[in-house]
């Protein structure tokens, strides 16, 4: 059976200031390096046969802080990578509601009908994503593989993976450095955890 272990990045700085990173490349925060040592220390436990990674710095940092728990050498990989928020990028919500409140009305309402100036569709990330992650599953049949990647991104391919509609987007919470697990196994892959975040419980 194969195990696939999706994983968001650790926290960033604009992650706390609320702003919209998309294909732009922003670094770990301290908080966020020291998530991924706690996840790493809690990964040493289980048998990673590889790892993957989008290439944006947050989440390549993030795998590879993993992989040297794991001594387990990161692949990049450039679809993994998150949306592209276009013009929203670097931009506060506050800043993209006042700015562009008609785009970003729909992108809170029908985020699969989102058509966000100089971005991706949310339906094309869906796709780039979950050809990855088949091209990964099947050069990998067998293994337990970790993937590093980003917030819209996974949510799009967990709701892909399930045949779950992009209109239910919102329904699925992804939190810094949680963990997906899905088990592929003959009959199809199976959800076994959603954002688990138990590495964390212990922080203040």
């Amino acid at each position: 059976m194969t195990k696939l272990y999706l994983i968001r990045h650790g926290q960033t700085k604009w992650n706390t200031e609320s702003r919209a990173q998309g294909s732009i490349n922003v670094a770990l925060s301290k908080e966020g390096r020291y998530q991924a040592t706690l996840l790493a220390n809690r990964m040493k436990n289980y048998e990673i046969d590889c790892i993957y990674s989008s290439d944006l710095d947050r989440a390549y940092e993030t795998a590879v802080i993993l992989g040297e728990k794991l001594n387990t050498e990161v692949k990049k990989i450039s679809g993994l990578r998150e949306m592209s928020f276009g013009e929203w990028e670097g931009l506060t919500h506050e800043n993209i509601k006042k700015n562009y409140l008609e785009h970003y009305t729909v992108w809170r309402s029908k985020p699969h009908e989102a058509n966000i100036p100089g971005g991706e569709k949310l339906i094309d990330v869906q796709k780039r994503g979950l050809e990855t992650i088949n091209d990964i599953i099947t050069e990998n049949k067998g293994k337990n593989i970790m993937v590093v990647s980003h917030g819209v991104t996974i949510k799009s391919i967990i709701l892909g993976i399930m045949d779950i509609d992009l209109s239910n987007f919102y329904k699925i919470r992804q939190d810094n450095t949680c963990v997906n697990l899905i088990e592929y196994r003959d009959y199809g892959p199976v959800i076994v955890t959603l954002n688990d975040t138990a590495h964390l419980e212990n922080i203040k």
